[in-house]
């Protein structure tokens, strides 16, 4: 969901380990890979399998720490592991409503943190044991996550 902290996480994910960051909102206005415009929710209606296109290339060298709010429609080959950051409702509402969301943007969004529709949407997308789910409310849980998956990738590294 906008607001768990994928960006932040993901940024500096990348600064500690080397791989390559992609920020697939930024590749997609870039790309200019929409089909429309949402004026209701304020944003561009994406279309998939143009940003798909446009990432093809560097997500075949491998080596990616991909971030975006949804991942049913990305190729299952592209991903050895998917993290989901979850982050409580009145902490999301306050980063939501700092971000200046319209209360129809924030509604959306906050109910798709309560109904868990992006970590079901990823199980429903990829293998068993491949999704797994991180709270992301506090600089503490940064770390810990940060540690999480930094660790993960080591082991990783050594099995293959």
């Amino acid at each position: 969901t906008p607001g768990t902290g994928k960006s932040t996480l993901g940024k500096e994910l990348c600064q500690r380990t080397g791989l390559n960051y992609v920020n697939c909102g930024e590749v997609a206005q870039a790309g200019d890979c929409y089909e429309g415009y949402d004026e209701e929710l304020q944003c561009g209606i994406l279309d998939e399998d143009r940003l798909i296109d446009e990432l093809e290339d560097v997500m075949s060298q491998g080596g990616n720490v991909v971030d975006y709010h949804s991942c049913e429609f990305f190729p299952e080959r592209w991903f050895d592991i998917v993290f989901v950051l979850r982050t409580e409702n009145g902490v999301l509402h306050k980063r939501l409503t700092e971000r200046g969301y319209s209360e129809k943007k924030l509604e959306s969004n906050i109910s798709s943190e309560i109904f868990q529709v992006i970590l079901d949407e990823a199980k429903e997308s990829y293998a068993e044991g491949i999704v797994h789910e991180l709270p992301s409310n506090t600089p503490e849980e940064l770390e810990s996550n940060l540690d999480q998956i930094t660790q993960w990738l080591e082991t990783w590294k050594l099995q293959h």
